[in-house]
């Protein structure tokens, strides 16, 4: 796919065979990230769609997408708000149990980080089953908050996670598809 600018990030996402387990065909963003060019048009993409939007802060899930939505964060002006994994955050957290493609989780986001009627983008690296993704939804949903829309450079869209959060209602904004897993 090229962007905007005529730069094809997908050439620079390597993929990593069976891991973290066999059968896995993991998508490494961290090229894209060393590659000046491929962050700036990573960035630009995801928060292109937002630019007038009416939105408070930016949420980033551990640990790729604290990288991407500080950045994203950054250029259009807004708070970043980290949800992170069990036991990382020092203050008073809620937390929220989800699934991965393999094993089981839970993430957490400070208690006071956000607040009844903030608007919320949503931003990690991929969109897989959708379990942490939607975990983070439901995290911020718990503290009063609306996620306006949710972005992510790759999508896994075999593997449904896309399709779920569009069907809780929320905006989901991808830059490339994988197929497969």
């Amino acid at each position: 796919m090229d962007l905007r600018k005529g730069f094809d990030i997908a050439r620079y996402i390597r993929t990593i065979p069976d891991y973290p387990k066999p059968g896995i065909m993991f998508r490494d963003i961290t090229t894209l990230f060393a590659n000046p060019y491929g962050f700036r048009a990573a960035t630009d993409e995801l928060l292109w769609p937002y630019l007038s939007a009416d939105l408070d802060y930016v949420v980033g899930i551990e640990a790729r997408g604290f990288i991407l939505g500080g950045a994203v964060a950054h250029e259009l002006g807004l708070g970043f708000v980290p949800i992170r994994k069990k036991g990382k955050l020092p203050g008073r957290t809620i937390g929220q149990d989800y699934t991965l493609e393999y094993g089981v989780d839970t993430v957490e986001i400070h208690a006071d980080a956000i607040t009844t009627g903030d608007k919320v983008l949503l931003v990690d690296d991929l969109i897989a089953t959708g379990g942490t993704a939607e975990a983070a939804l439901e995290l911020i949903r718990k503290s009063g908050a609306d996620v306006i829309a949710a972005c992510f450079v790759v999508d896994l869209p075999d593997l449904g996670g896309s399709k779920k959060l569009k069907n809780k209602g929320v905006n989901v904004h991808t830059l490339i598809e994988f197929e497969g897993d």
